[in-house]
Order: structure tokens, then sequence, then C-alpha cells
């Protein structure tokens, strides 16, 4: 595998071996010469809209506070001690989504979203730990990390946000445009403006397994088939009305072991769990579609892009996307696949596409899934 400069010039299996997980590591020039995406305007205007994600921190007088978006107002900048974080910028900027996909090292089913952190002079989130490995890239002005590997990880109790109480940091950093810090999950670190500045925060999705398990719950309950009914032919009189009877527990004990489920059931599950968009995505469908043969005229010439918005997966014959799944065979494997891996496809390979492989991406593009590199 190549070396990296985004990884500090480790391959991504270096990398995975040595810190993924395991402990910070700190990339200077990770992007030489950086510069940001999007400027101030641009992400004001995205924490005004309802279907974007974002939070306006303040600290003032000693005294947090922490306001959900949509924030149609803003602070003064030269106010200090104030951070914007705008989430999932990546779902509506081309250019950060193209920086996301770098970190594709890491499988998609893990890779969550870019979340752009504007703080002036001073601002920041208090000292924290996140659940799930973050990459922090400065992308303007300056900011000072503080972290440590501390494992009293208690809060402070009453505030709106997650503030450790004990924060005992060990290492100190400044960041400039274009350095880089990985943290691993529950290190903790705290991260203050020195002047205007801008991160960009690459987080990795990290469910819990009582998420999992209540959301794999809910797909069985679609799927379990558990015919007849109970019933009590032998019943005995009633000593103790109120006691629910031995024998009614051990019949529907012995009926509930009869659920069962094996990979494949899992599979489609947690194909369907990952790829679903979360509830603040939105497709918009294409207003005037091409007809059909003039939209495969077109794929075949320029090829197909998914949308920034869209999540494909695949694992074996299933193939994933936003939230639905279906099974394909051996001869249109490689090309589902293909654009899976690529997030898109070259015209040439329609070629190789069944009927119904075509079929699809022709609804796909209809419903704003895909659309005409």
């Amino acid at each position: 595998m190549q070396k990296l400069p985004l990884l500090g010039n480790l391959t991504p299996a270096q990398f995975l071996r040595d810190y993924w997980h395991k402990k910070p590591l700190l990339i200077r020039q990770a992007i030489p010469d950086f510069k940001p995406l999007l400027k101030f305007e641009k992400l004001a205007e995205l924490a005004r809209q309802n279907h974007v994600e974002s939070r306006l921190i303040t600290l003032a007088d000693g005294q947090w506070d922490m306001q959900h978006g949509p924030l149609a107002e803003l602070p003064p900048r030269n106010q200090r001690e104030w951070t914007m974080l705008v989430q999932g910028v990546n779902l509506v900027e081309p250019k950060a989504d193209a920086l996301l996909r770098q970190f594709r090292f890491a499988p998609d089913a893990r890779l969550d979203d870019l979340m752009v952190s504007y703080a002036t002079d001073g601002g920041g989130v208090g000292p924290h730990f996140d659940s799930y490995d973050v990459f922090l890239l400065q992308a303007h002005g300056k900011r000072r990390w503080r972290i440590g590997a501390q494992q009293d990880l208690s809060l402070v109790e009453g505030l709106p946000l997650k503030i450790l109480a004990n924060f005992e940091p060990e290492q100190e950093f400044v960041l400039e445009p274009g350095d880089m810090l990985y943290l691993p999950p529950h290190y903790a670190h705290d991260g203050v403006a020195e002047g205007e500045c801008m991160t960009y925060s690459i987080g990795f999705r990290s469910p819990s397994f009582q998420e999992l398990g209540e959301a794999f719950l809910q797909f069985m309950a679609d799927s379990i088939d558990l015919p007849g009914r109970y019933a009590d032919p032998g019943l005995q009189p009633a000593k103790n009305p109120a006691e629910i009877p031995r024998e009614m527990l051990t019949t529907v004990t012995e009926e509930l072991n009869k659920v069962r489920w094996d990979e494949e059931d899992v599979t489609i599950f947690l194909g369907e769990h990952l790829s679903e968009p979360k509830h603040n995505v939105f497709f918009t469908p294409v207003a005037k579609p091409l007809p059909v043969g003039r939209f495969m005229e077109q794929a075949a010439r320029r090829g197909l892009a998914l949308s920034p918005k869209t999540l494909m997966l695949y694992r074996g014959k299933h193939v994933f996307i936003n939230g639905e799944s279906f099974a394909v065979g051996r001869a249109d494997k490689p090309v589902l696949d293909a654009l899976a891996n690529g997030r898109g496809l070259e015209g040439a390979l329609l070629d190789k596409a069944s009927d119904d492989v075509l079929e699809a991406l022709y609804t796909w593009y209809q419903d704003g899934w895909l659309e005409l590199a």
C-alpha cells in the first residue's frame, strides 16, 4: 500500500495497526497549503437551514450555553468565546464530500460525516471525549489542543454539554492550516481557538450494541413466522387466579425459542440499517428527468456518480442503498460493486449491466440518488 501524507507518510495498514483505536497521532501538514472549503457566510447559511444539524455554544462569565439549530442569529464575529458546529457538511458541499472520501481506508460502513467547527478567539466546547475515532483537521487560523489518556471520564453535572469534571492533559499542540490530529475513542481533549479559526472533524460511526440490538429486533419483527395461537385444553381450576400458570409460561417460552436468525439475516439488517439516510437527509427527485433512452445514452458517454447523500454498501450477493436491499446475480455483481466502491461508474461498464440493473439505475437517477457524471 502507498504511504499517505494524510497519515503522516504511513500506509493505511501501518496506521490502522499502530494507531487506530490505540493512541493519538499528530500529523503536520497532512494536507499542505490547505484552504477552507467554504467561507463563514456559507457555513452560517447552512446553520440557518432546517435540514442541517447545527449547534451554537457560548461561554460567558463561566457559564456554558448550547443552542440547537436552525440558528437564525449568531453573535458578532468580534465577540469572544463562541463556537458554531455544523454537521454533515459533506452532504451539501461537494468539496467536503471529496475530502471525506480521502479517509476511505476505513470502510464506508464506519465513515460518518464531516463536521465544521467555527470559533472566535477563546472559543471551544470544553474538555470532553468522543465515543468514536476522529480526525481533527485545521482549516483556518490556529487551535490549541490539550489531550490526555485519562481513565476518569466523569462529567460535570447540570451542564448542557458533556464536559469532563477532572481533565488532566498530558500533551499540548497548536495546529495551523493543514495540520491534523487523530484521536482514538474516549481520549480526553480540549481545543481552544487562538483567534478566529475553523476545524474540520472527520468522524466515524460507532453504534452501541444496544442501538443495534433494538433496531435488529424491529427488523426481525417483520420476518418472524410463529403460526398458531395459545391454547390450554388441559386447563385445571386456578388455585391462585392472579398467578401466571406454569404451563402457559413453558408453552410461550418454547414458541419464542423457535425464533431463529443466521448470518444472512444479520447481513441484511446491518446493510439496511447502516445505509439508511439520517433523519435530516432528504433527496430531491429530478424535476425533468431525461427519457430513459436519452439517459442511457448520456450515462454511457459521461458515466454516473452517486449523490453525496447516498450510501451504497454490499456483502456477498446483497446490495444496499439508502436503506433498501436486494440480491443480485453473479453477472450483475461486478457492475454494482464497482458503483459502490468507486461511488461512480464509467459509461463503458454499462454494457455489462443487465436490464434489471439499468432499470434500477434509471430509477435511482429519477429519485436523486445518483446523477450523470
